[in-house]
């Protein structure tokens, strides 16, 4: 680009990425090892849990924004270029303004703003803010320009405050600059009687003295039209922002920031001068779609990939399937926490895999705050979905704790981890061994055993002796004692295998269901299709 070249403050930035390397960038760092299935139900849980905050699909939306974002962090510095004189400029003006007390004053009247605003609007649980952490967090925050000596802000991330008025979202903006560099303008300036207007002056000497490249502002819905004097001065104060500081605005709130953009048309094309990002929960595909090429199938299937069951399956049935989405309607934050706390509860219940019945129970028992939004949204009506646009989840970390004390009352666990000391390596592979088949009184003394034995090899090493002694054990009784067959409780019938008869009859609510689950899993002989071949 022509207009980025001789200019530091944009040369500084790392190079524009391609569609893959952002993709790479911005997805999440959860690593998925195998071999984690087997720890002990108490390990698991806290891998799981780290799906909440570490799970991230790029999709199509992500990387336009990202591509809205580049754009506006380069184009503003075109006309504040740190070479050509064109950021003194600026500082000067905006020295003038402080000192006449007037945000129109200008010493230099050739310098033009090419900052440009976005307002960024989408419910609570889209995602809004950890895509844009992530996007942010592939820029350098602060760059130092040694042959300058000056020194660059990138971005500038304040969020708007609880009490709504816009000099306290002023007073956020000081003590952000002074949480990374350092500094004490909160009270230099916010301590004192200013007005907005004064305030808005030194915010733009600020911006101009460190060069900030993309200032986003979360949270706008807590503005309050009445604390702040109207819409119309809350949008003017928006318009002054990128017009008189020349730095490039992000808006980000809920669907209840609508009204300060949507008073009239006139102030609409002020607010968003570089247009609006709508961002709506995911879609249901149609039934003419093919589920896997869309982005609820294209986040789904990546989510599924993140099991630590040790009966999971590899694919997600589609009756699964659609009810994860009627009871998200597409919202990823509830999608995520919806599949957490199914996977720890098929952890906790010793299901091991996650079953339409455990996503229900989930449903019902954790996430009953969110009841409401979820049938606004299943209903379509915007009149209603307006009403919960701040969806959140509360005590989610609490309901996992809940969980993962249930599973510590287990009597099984307890006596596991008694029985091998708390040895978190002998439970684990305990657990490999038993899901390989070779569950049996034999095995806990002999893994006790080995770990006495071989006290520096590892489970890869273990393995193998044990299964030795293991079949030597079976073998060596002159005798066989005529095994009596092991009988199972209805209550843990969900524990077996997903194709035993009596896991089905655990999961079907009825004798309907049961026939078709039967029939579906192929245990069923069709009288009809043999008789029909044979013709």
């Amino acid at each position: 680009m022509p207009s980025y070249q001789g200019n530091p403050l944009i040369e500084a930035l790392p190079p524009i990425l391609e569609r893959k390397q952002l993709k790479a960038g911005l997805g999440g760092s959860i690593k998925l090892r195998p071999a984690d299935i087997y720890l002990d139900g108490e390990t698991r849980i806290h891998i799981i849990s780290q799906l909440l905050d570490g799970f991230f699909q790029p999709l199509a939306r992500h990387i336009q924004l990202e591509s809205k974002i580049s754009v506006m962090l380069r184009g503003g510095y075109v006309g504040r270029n740190l070479a050509t004189g064109d950021l003194s400029a600026h500082i000067q003006n905006g020295y003038e303004r402080i000192m006449r007390g007037d945000l129109l004053d200008f010493r230099f009247d050739h310098v033009e703003s090419t900052a440009k605003s976005l307002a960024f609007i989408g419910c609570s649980g889209s995602g809004k803010t950890s895509s844009l952490n992530r996007i942010l967090a592939t820029y350098p925050q602060l760059i130092h320009h040694p042959e300058h000596n000056f020194t660059q802000i990138v971005f500038l991330k304040i969020d708007c405050p609880h009490d709504g008025s816009l000099k306290s979202l002023c007073h956020n903006f000081f003590r952000e600059i002074d949480s990374i560099l350092a500094t004490n303008y909160v009270r230099r300036y916010g301590e004192k009687r200013h007005s907005v207007e004064t305030m808005i002056a030194l915010m733009s000497q600020l911006a101009n003295t460190y060069a900030i490249g993309l200032l986003v502002i979360d949270e706008i819905q807590h503005l309050s039209v009445r604390a702040s004097g109207g819409a119309e001065k809350m949008l003017n104060f928006f318009v002054t922002l990128v017009n008189e500081i020349s730095v490039p605005v992000v808006m980000v709130g809920t669907p209840k920031a609508r009204p300060v953009f949507e008073t009239d048309l006139r102030s609409a094309r002020r607010g968003a001068g570089f247009g609006s990002i709508l961002w709506e929960p995911l879609s249901k595909p149609s039934a003419e779609e093919n589920v896997l090429r869309t982005e609820w199938g294209a986040f789904t299937q990546k989510l599924w990939k993140y099991q630590w069951l040790t009966k999971a399956s590899e694919t997600v049935p589609d009756e699964l399937r659609e009810l994860w989405f009627d009871l998200s309607q597409g919202i990823m934050d509830v999608v995520i926490k919806l599949f957490v706390l199914s996977q720890i509860r098929a952890v906790v219940t010793g299901t091991e895999r996650i079953t339409p019945n455990i996503m229900k129970a989930v449903y019902q028992d954790e996430l009953k705050p969110i009841h409401p939004m979820i049938e606004a949204l299943r209903s379509g009506d915007p009149s209603k979905i307006a009403r919960y646009s701040d969806l959140t989840i509360p005590d989610i970390d609490k309901k996992i704790l809940e969980l993962s004390n249930l599973l510590e009352s287990s009597k099984d666990q307890i006596r596991k981890s008694v029985q091998y000391g708390g040895n978190d390596q002998a439970i684990r592979l305990h657990n490999m061994l038993v899901d390989m088949g070779y569950e049996s009184d034999l095995l806990e003394p002999l893994v006790q055993r080995a770990f006495e034995e071989y006290t520096d090899l590892q489970i890869k090493d273990l393995m193998p002796i044990i299964l030795k002694w293991y079949q030597s054990s079976e073998q060596s009784p002159p005798v066989k004692r005529k095994q009596k067959p092991k009988s199972i409780k209805a209550k843990d019938w969900h524990t077996l295998n997903s194709d035993d008869l009596r896991f089905m009859h655990s999961q079907a609510a009825n004798e309907e269901r049961m026939l078709g689950a039967v029939q579906q899993s192929g245990l069923v002989f069709n009288t009809d299709q043999w008789l029909a071949s044979v013709d």
